[in-house]
């Protein structure tokens, strides 16, 4: 397989030594370089040098995808790749990569890689600082890890990805998506999950009034909230506005909501107990909601480990959101996704279209 990428780094590299050559000297009577020898000794080296060079980089490829990777792309616009922990984005000479969000650590045994934004070289296991291009030096093979629970990346070049069986958020969302359970944001990269970022309360109960099925109602308020921080008449107003006149949210105060402050674990779970009946804004003590979320069979216990110790970040939120689903509503039949087709939030089908892109286990 013939890399456009691989064959244009050489080619430049050829290219500006026949710029040098000429620009030392010569003239139409007396040339330096004669157009016999570029087109016949020096055409011939230029071609072995490339056919080798692209030999060398096919064997590499071809080893690696029988390892598992997945097909190479050498394509010589950006392409773009929402990735999971583990995930391993290897490039070769001339590749470039971009890290929009999440952690990605590179690592290559011999040769260089370049941090082109800063025009330095860096060592082997660094970690790549975001919105920086990397470019991969020649007779260098770089591995660009996922260290990260996601992440967005950019590539461009002759690059191959392999998959890491690591739980996958993003697969979450984009159900949750096809369920209209889950919009993401403005953001004009990685679909606009923001899954590296820490979601708001704003966020968290905009996603909790629709897995209760009630965002249409929701959108339709017309009435007021006493809190003084939401902008009278935007979407965020209604949703707060309703939730209050609901019960469903007491704020943060008497006359603030505080939309942009960080939700913790704990609140959002509290959020999805009481969409699934096991509790109400009575109950102002957090201090029990992972146990009896447990107990309800809404969080493994391994989850609840997980909730416990790890940054709460949207891919949390979608997580606990997605496997919520499948939980149990309290004095009732059937689960909470049951209840969601019932009342014509997604259909079956698109039910069974979500399921079918997650396809790892859960957290145990």
């Amino acid at each position: 397989m013939k890399k456009r990428a691989l064959v244009a780094a050489v080619y430049l590299l050829l290219s500006a030594m026949i710029v040098t050559a000429v620009a030392a000297g010569g003239d139409s009577s007396d040339p330096l370089v004669s157009l016999s020898y570029l087109n016949g000794t020096f055409a011939s080296t230029v071609d072995s040098a490339v056919n080798t060079k692209l030999d060398a980089s096919d064997a590499a490829l071809k080893a690696a995808q029988s390892s598992g990777a997945a097909a190479p792309s050498s394509s010589a616009a950006w392409s773009e790749s929402r990735l999971k922990q583990g995930d391993v984005i290897t490039g070769e000479c001339g590749a470039s990569i971009l890290l929009l969000a999440g952690s990605l650590k590179v690592s290559f045994s011999s040769g260089a890689v370049i941090d082109v934004s800063t025009g330095s070289a860096v060592s082997t296991g660094s970690a790549l600082s975001v919105r920086h291009r990397y470019l991969v030096a020649e007779d260098t093979s770089a591995a660009f890890t996922v260290s990260s629970k996601t992440a967005v990346a950019d590539d461009q070049g002759g690059v191959y990805l392999t998959l890491s069986g690591s739980t996958d958020y993003n697969a979450m969302a984009s159900a949750l998506k096809t369920m209209h359970l889950f919009r993401g944001s403005y953001t004009g990269y990685g679909s606009g999950y923001d899954l590296e970022l820490a979601p708001t309360r704003l966020q968290a109960l905009i996603m909790f009034i629709r897995v209760l099925g009630e965002e249409d109602a929701a959108l339709a308020y017309t009435g007021s909230s006493p809190f003084t921080d939401m902008t009278a008449g935007s979407d965020a107003a209604k949703y707060v506005g309703y939730a209050y006149s609901k019960g469903y949210s007491n704020g943060f105060s008497k006359t603030l909501f505080k939309p942009s402050q960080t939700i913790t674990a704990n609140q959002y779970v509290e959020f999805m107990l009481r969409a699934l009946g096991y509790s109400s804004t009575a109950n102002t003590d957090l201090s029990s909601t992972m146990s009896r979320a447990q107990s309800a069979g809404v969080l493994t216990a391994g989850e609840t480990a997980m909730l416990g110790s790890d940054p709460f970040l949207r891919a949390e939120l979608v997580y606990v959101s997605y496997y919520s689903l499948d939980a149990a509503v309290s004095g009732g039949s059937g689960t909470l996704r049951d209840a969601l087709i019932s009342k014509g939030v997604f259909t079956a089908a698109e039910s069974s279209a979500a399921s079918a892109l997650v396809t790892g286990s859960r957290i145990s």
